[in-house]
């Protein structure tokens, strides 16, 4: 259950930035083109995305904060769950590894992004996916 509460408020805390984006309001940086600059990462983005894209990756990552808890219990949700819960750890170590190529630094050059991408998103997302892949695992076993 320690696993599921760390990848659960790990999620959850993404969640809720992406609510708060989705609402207007800009946090933690009140400024939106740093803000955006600093979690968007485009070339020359001046705006943080629209509001729906914003609304949809909180559902999303919510979704996912839900799948971690209800999958470390071994009898809840069966095999649909545990499917569940491998997409997600596939789909989070797929983005991590994203960040760290040439190709994603080319597409995603404006800083502090670039720099935050490298430092802290990427290896969160590896994380949130080993983390997923584990509970998995100590489903199985």
């Amino acid at each position: 259950m320690l696993l599921a509460a760390l990848v659960g408020v790990a999620l959850l805390s993404i969640s809720i930035a992406h609510l708060l984006w989705s609402l207007g309001i800009m946090w933690p940086i009140r400024d939106e083109q740093v803000l955006a600059r600093a979690v968007v990462g485009f070339p020359g983005v001046t705006k943080m995305p629209p509001r729906y894209m914003s609304f949809g990756v909180f559902l999303l990552t919510l979704a996912t904060c839900i799948i971690a808890f209800s999958v470390a219990d071994h009898a809840s949700g069966g095999v649909v769950l545990t499917l569940l819960a491998l997409v997600s750890g596939v789909a989070f170590l797929a983005r991590g590894v994203l960040g760290f190529t040439a190709g994603w630094a080319a597409r995603t050059p404006e800083q502090p992004f670039r720099d935050l991408d490298r430092k802290t998103y990427s290896p969160l997302c590896l994380a949130i996916g080993i983390g997923f892949f584990v509970l998995v695992i100590m489903r199985l076993i």
